[in-house]
């Protein structure tokens, strides 16, 4: 467990997690929005801070079974089975049943594709946009001010790793997402939109994004890549149509995901 720790860190503790050493804050700590700006600009002691419950952490995860993870081959299958199954839902206008005295369901006509449209184009580094920290920081922010639910349960958890999209994969987060196609996925979109993972707690993943789609057209391909994640929140719950869904994430700066 020999690396070294960010000076002002509040009171905590090494936990070995399998092989990998976690520290992990004893609370979660009050002043945490001054305190994750100074760790991620510390990057010379290869530690990605993240909140996250400290019953969320599992069996470290196999990073090559990451890399082994072939996107686009598994994205295109996974979508054509979605479709299959979906389809007659999309064609489908006529309001499904409802309990007396609810709103019925807003039809949902599917993603504008027949056919797998490939992944989604990289946003590039503007000298006026965020940078990957910048937007963790405002996600924490805005986190807290919503009061989110379950947060304040969160330990403040600093794991090694050569990239932050894999702290995920690392803490072993014990949820019922695919972890391999999950963690591909946040690999990919840190590269492609500067994702970080900022929260995991429960069966909730909350990540930062420092350059989101502008474009309604890349937006529709992105939320495709939101649905196929499997993650329930995704157009099902609450109901939501597509376009909608791919509408609301043209300059959106955090995603969520949840798995019931």
């Amino acid at each position: 467990m020999d690396f070294q720790l960010p000076a002002g860190l509040p009171p905590g503790r090494f936990v070995k997690h399998g092989a990998l050493p976690v520290w992990v804050s004893d609370e979660f700590p009050e002043d945490i929005e001054q305190l994750w700006p100074r760790l991620l600009e510390d990057r010379t002691n290869g530690l990605f801070p993240v909140l996250s419950w400290p019953s969320a952490m599992g069996r470290s995860f196999d990073l090559d079974r990451i890399g082994a993870v072939r996107l686009e081959e598994v994205l295109a299958a996974d979508f054509a089975e979605y479709r299959r199954r979906r389809l007659p839902f999309w064609s489908d206008p006529t309001p499904a049943p409802v309990p007396e005295g609810i709103e019925p369901w807003p039809h949902d006509p599917g993603p504008p594709y027949e056919r797998w449209p490939g992944l989604a184009p990289s946003m590039p580094v503007t000298s006026g946009g965020l940078t990957p920290e910048e937007a963790s920081s405002r996600t924490l922010a805005s986190l807290i001010r919503a009061g989110r639910f379950g947060l304040y349960d969160c330990r403040l958890t600093l794991v090694p790793a050569s990239r932050g999209s894999d702290v995920v994969a690392l803490l072993g987060w014990s949820a019922e997402a695919p972890l391999p196609l999950l963690c591909a996925l946040l690999r990919s979109w840190e590269d492609r939109y500067g994702v970080r993972v900022v929260a995991l707690y429960g069966s909730e993943l909350w990540v930062s994004v420092a350059r989101p789609p502008v474009a309604a057209a890349h937006a529709n391909i992105l939320a495709l890549e939101h649905v196929l994640s499997t993650a329930d929140n995704i157009v099902d719950d609450p109901p939501t149509p597509f376009p909608d869904y791919a509408a609301a994430l043209v300059g959106r700066t955090d995603w969520s995901f949840w798995w019931d």
